[in-house]
């Protein structure tokens, strides 16, 4: 028994018909026909009871269907384990994660993991953080890291890490002298667009509540180096992760003000599908990302 053979079945019982069974898995009505008939013959038993609505299983078909279900999803199984490792057979781990933490965390977070499991590949893919938990709960990838006030439904989240995102005004403006500041104190200047949760309507359903009338965004730019560039340039000024913006300050004639918002703190996680099932490498670096946040909430309390 074949793998396209025993998919034409479960079609067939599914669609109650061998015509749509056959659509369903791009196949013409003749050819499904041959391979039914082909499983009959090597299992000596009629599957399938043709009539004039289409058909129906036999009883000894509608056991095939029930096992022919397991097989088909053993076998997705394992394709879905295969995809775990690169092409000369060594673990490989796809990782989703937003951009904010591929620039300031998971550099020296993937180095260190990669020197305690060098064998390890991984495969890393930048997404909204909207989209990571779905991604992972759809299998496209093994780990996801994402922004959000609470952990997301669907998937396994533990605490990842936290940051700030400030204000970038060019050094001189006349908000600098506040060091620090809400954003309704701001509203009076132009913005360059591109905020946390990566539109401008779901930014002011962040914001809501903090803010008495909408930002004048002028621009959108979502290249953090772009953006700083262009608030170098008078073109308005922007709210950018700290950890990012401290690097162009100098070279850009930058400052950062801090923000008091209580939604200028974003709470990151880390999350899998299905914990108890993670292969080897996979669990490995769960556990590794876990404990650099564990590690990093320590240093950080008050001594």
């Amino acid at each position: 028994m074949d793998i396209p053979s025993l998919l034409i079945l479960i079609a067939a019982v599914e669609e109650k018909s061998l015509s749509r069974a056959a659509e369903r898995e791009n196949l013409v009505t003749s050819a499904a026909s041959k391979r039914i008939a082909e499983l009959e013959r090597r299992a000596g038993t009629a599957l399938l009871r043709r009539h004039g609505r289409g058909v129906e299983p036999t009883p000894a078909g509608a056991m095939l269907y029930q096992r022919a279900k397991a097989i088909v999803r053993s076998v997705q199984l394992a394709q879905d384990a295969l995809t775990s490792f690169s092409t000369d057979g060594t673990a490989k781990i796809r990782l989703a994660s937003n951009r904010s933490t591929v620039l300031q965390f998971l550099p020296t977070d993937i180095s260190g993991f990669l020197k305690r499991v060098p064998e390890a590949r991984i495969d890393l893919m930048e997404a909204f953080s909207f989209d990571i938990p779905r991604m992972v709960s759809n299998g496209d990838a093994d780990i996801g890291i994402y922004h959000a006030r609470s952990p997301s439904p669907g998937v396994y989240s533990l605490p990842y890490r936290k940051d700030r995102v400030g204000l970038v005004v060019p050094r001189g403006h006349p908000l600098e002298a506040k060091g620090s500041l809400r954003l309704e104190e701001a509203l009076d200047y132009d913005f360059l667009g591109y905020f946390p949760r990566h539109t401008f309507d779901q930014f002011l359903t962040l914001v809501s509540g903090t803010i008495s009338r909408p930002l004048t965004i002028k621009t959108q730019v979502s290249n953090f180096e772009a953006r700083c560039r262009m608030v170098r340039e008078g073109l308005g000024i922007a709210v950018v992760p700290e950890g990012i913006a401290k690097n162009y300050l100098q070279m850009m004639g930058l400052s950062l003000l801090t923000l008091n918002d209580e939604w200028a703190v974003r709470e990151f996680h880390v999350c899998v599908r299905d914990r108890d099932s993670l292969p080897g490498a996979t669990a490995q670096l769960l556990e590794y990302l876990a404990h650099c946040a564990a590690m990093e909430q320590h240093f950080q309390r008050p001594r």
